[in-house]
């Protein structure tokens, strides 16, 4: 077995009864790893191996995907606390990581949970000076709802993704090859996978998450955990301005800016070595460091 195919899984019961199911791989003190929209614990696969030496690391499936229960109808950001208070009591884990609307929920988390000592986040798409990270949420929604998941796949590609020639090309030219893919993609399922076809129309509750997310930076000054919050220069830019502002409000948050890296560096097809590499940093280093 490669290293990204070791791995166990479990489950943990969250308050509401909602079964969270995760992965897990690695000897060592406990780290959680939290994915971002139109991801499953899988994305995280690369990274967790490269801080599985250290460390016994654990991916859950955020609620409605994969290995975990359904979203439920009362959904939101507290749902999403309460999965993840669940794992860290179960697991007893004081170190945590999430990207993107996981670093929401991470944040949500750290504000409340007092047995977290370490966070670390990477670029959560918080609304700040009037930007709205998902403007093209209205666009992604129309497609969906029409069942054209390659035109709804490319809308939150193009919302949320680094600025490169493919999300400059013209949506009529790429959401029928998208389309072709999803469907590709549904015939080569492998055990605890999740299709494209059941996993882009998550991004739906993902959008809930950044709209609630909007007061977020005032609880976050409640955080009593040591903090990194990292980003990369590739990314667009309003990722860049919530990062400013929890410096702001986080003083002995150590920052951290990856040259060349964009908004999903830690997914298995991308750099999650690099991110590793500061993780493995971070959660061994001790005592609060002032930047």
């Amino acid at each position: 077995m490669t290293p990204i195919e070791k791995y166990t899984t479990s489950y943990v019961i969250s308050k509401d009864g909602t079964r969270i199911g995760y992965r897990q791989t690695g000897t060592g003190p406990g780290v959680i790893l939290v994915h971002g929209a139109m991801m499953t614990s899988k994305n995280f696969m690369k990274l967790a191996s490269f801080l599985s030496n250290e460390f016994t690391v654990y991916i859950p499936d955020r609620r409605g995907r994969g290995l975990s229960g359904p979203f439920g109808p009362n959904y939101g950001i507290g749902l999403e606390s309460e999965d993840l208070q669940a794992l860290i009591h179960k697991t007893a884990t004081d170190k945590i990581f999430g990207l993107s609307s996981g670093a929401i929920c991470v944040l949500q988390t750290a504000a409340i949970e007092t047995a977290l000592k370490k966070v670390a986040i990477y670029e959560p798409p918080i609304p700040v000076e009037g930007t709205d990270p998902v403007a093209w949420g209205s666009r992604y929604e129309s497609a969906l709802s029409r069942g054209n998941l390659g035109k709804a796949m490319f809308e939150a590609i193009k919302g949320t993704d680094d600025p490169s020639l493919f999300t400059s090309l013209p949506t009529f030219l790429i959401a029928p090859l998208l389309n072709i893919a999803i469907k590709a993609d549904a015939k080569k399922q492998v055990k605890d996978d999740m299709p494209l076809e059941s996993l882009i129309p998550t991004m739906h509750y993902d959008l809930m998450l950044v709209h609630q997310s909007s007061g977020i930076i005032d609880l976050c000054k409640e955080i009593k955990a040591e903090m990194l919050l990292m980003g990369g220069t590739k990314s667009q830019h309003y990722f860049k301005l919530a990062l400013d502002k929890l410096s702001n409000v986080l003083p002995l948050a150590r920052r951290l800016s990856f040259r060349g890296l964009g908004h999903i560096a830690a997914d298995n097809d991308n750099s999650p070595e690099k991110i590793a590499k500061e993780l493995l940093v971070f959660f061994q280093s001790s005592g609060m460091q002032q930047m």
